[in-house]
């Protein structure tokens, strides 16, 4: 007869937080601690954007905002398109990982419009692994491999943004210093420890295959040959979407295009950690302060055009194109249903 087990007093997941393991207490604890990180981000950063911007002239602003060339339109929509071009590379190389086939076709249509969606609307695990997961799931991907794709090109996007910091803060130490008020060593230092990151992974995933675990499924990461690919497709992705807004900057700032890329990732990695959308509003006050010795209203008008090309214009066009997507599949079912099976035997006439 089996052993008959006293049930318990309630269920566990209505434990009481004290019957927590350690490890999940502290976790939860983190959790805490980097939501309200975030919330205090942002929150600086809308009083430091409000404390900028309440002071311009709207009439300036209109200008500044219509005063762009073709030309610079034009090479911002260029910009763009080379930026959200190789993110679809960042698809690709997971899916090389995860030994998946996948036509191009399908990679590059995923790949846009989930990158297109989660940098407007945030929150990308959740926004970009949702999009990927509704156009791979067609293909047989299961969900596990998705949110495997998702981390693999989240790791793309930071090498390659790793690498151009250490480069640039390396190289144009003195000017960033110039720009963000900051000492020359402190910059170096901070682009020394960028490539000590850079070179201590390649080295790490050099030596042997490695996995990581996360919440309970297993990870091998790319070895050292495709994590150079990664390294240096994330790196020109970051100059591109970098390029995007130089472009649109007024003439006579007398930045150079390197020193501007290290001021970039700053602000993108300060709307990172904001967890805004898109990093709105922390990503525009970063650039405000660094560039607070030039006049403000063109500057912010450059900020507007860049969020229309780079941000609202491919949002729009990855709604079309998934609105289609599933037009498309919804008109493929319908006439697979209505469709004769092949198998079954016409009726005899009477």
């Amino acid at each position: 007869m089996n052993e008959m087990r006293p049930l318990p007093d309630s269920p566990p997941e209505i434990a009481s937080a004290d019957a927590l393991h350690p490890k999940e207490r502290r976790s939860r604890r983190f959790a805490w601690i980097g939501m309200a990180g975030s919330v205090i981000l942002f929150g600086a950063s809308l009083v430091v954007l409000w404390h900028i911007v309440s002071g311009i002239d709207v009439g300036e602003l209109k200008a500044a905002f219509t005063a762009a060339s073709l030309r610079q339109i034009g090479l911002a929509v260029l910009f763009t398109t080379l930026s959200y071009g190789l993110l679809t590379c960042y698809d690709a190389i997971a899916l090389r990982q995860l030994k998946l086939h996948i036509p191009y076709r399908t990679t590059a249509l995923a790949s846009f419009t989930s990158y297109a969606v989660s940098f407007t609307l945030g929150f990308p695990l959740l926004t970009a692994g949702t999009v990927r997961y509704w156009i791979y799931s067609s293909r047989g991907v299961s969900a596990g491999r998705v949110a495997s794709l998702t981390v693999i090109a989240g790791i793309t996007f930071w090498l390659g943004m790793a690498l151009v910091l250490a480069s640039s803060m390396i190289r144009q130490a003195d000017e960033v210093a110039s720009l963000i008020y900051t000492n020359i060593w402190i910059n170096q230092l901070v682009g020394l420890a960028a490539a000590i990151l850079v070179v201590a992974y390649l080295v790490w995933v050099s030596l042997k295959r490695r996995a990581v675990r996360i919440q309970g499924w297993r990870l091998e990461l790319p070895g050292f040959r495709l994590t150079l690919v990664q390294m240096l497709i994330g790196a020109v992705d970051v100059c591109a979407g970098a390029a995007v807004l130089f472009v649109l900057l007024p003439g006579g700032h007398n930045i150079s295009f390197e020193t501007f890329v290290a001021i970039y990732i700053f602000a993108v990695m300060l709307g990172v950690a904001s967890h805004a959308p898109g990093g709105l509003g922390v990503f525009e006050a970063t650039i405000l302060l660094a560039l607070s010795s030039y006049p403000r209203e063109p500057i912010l008008g450059a900020l507007l055009l860049y969020r229309l090309c780079y941000y609202l214009v491919p949002f729009v066009v990855a709604l079309a194109f998934l609105g289609a997507y599933e037009i498309r599949n919804r008109i493929r079912a319908m006439r697979d249903k209505f469709k004769p099976d092949e198998d079954e035997e016409p009726v005899p006439e009477a």
